[in-house]
């Protein structure tokens, strides 16, 4: 008996498979790309939100802000990774349509568009929270800070605790 074994990467097909089929219908990537295609890239206050007339067409904020948010709910945070990802996931591959921006170029839209950026977050963690996307763990921070002295007499174990604790008993005995 054999392994299951995929398909021939030479075999060719006469119907060629589209992207589309590999990405599921209830997939994350679904949600942004119809988020995205609904905003008013102009009104929010995107740089480049309408196509010049002269040069080199720019890439589109909407492929980019498409990628930005796939990075953050996958805590995919560095230009270089999303690079990355633009040219080895598919689902990113299905969302950007085969674009493969640079990691300048994701960095400088970034950088461009920070007001904008903020407005979007803000509306899109909105709406993942009305459509209960979001596991809502509780995260607490209180900013105290401690400084790491691991010495022998810093230090505490069961064995030190329960003589701590023995000795703390004599004593509130013999204060009585």
């Amino acid at each position: 008996m054999g392994y299951i074994e995929g398909q021939d990467r030479n075999q060719i097909i006469m119907f060629p498979e589209s992207i589309d089929e590999y990405i599921s219908e209830d997939s994350p990537v679904r949600i942004i790309d119809a988020y995205v295609d609904h905003l008013d890239m102009e009104k929010l206050g995107f740089k480049r939100a309408t196509a010049p007339v002269m040069g080199r067409p720019p890439y589109s904020p909407r492929d980019l802000l498409k990628l930005y948010l796939y990075g953050y709910l996958n805590r995919i945070r560095s230009s270089r990774r999303l690079e990355q990802e633009a040219g080895r996931n598919l689902e990113v591959i299905w969302l950007l349509k085969k674009l493969k921006p640079d990691f300048k170029t994701i960095a400088d839209f970034r950088k461009d568009n920070k007001k904008a950026l903020k407005a979007v977050f803000r509306d899109f963690i909105k709406l993942c929270g009305e459509w209960d996307l979001f596991g809502k763990e509780l995260v607490a921070i209180d900013s105290t800070k401690f400084r790491a002295s691991n010495s022998k007499r810093n230090n505490y174990n069961a064995k030190k605790i329960r003589f701590a604790h023995n000795l703390n008993n004599k004593m509130n005995f013999l204060v009585r």
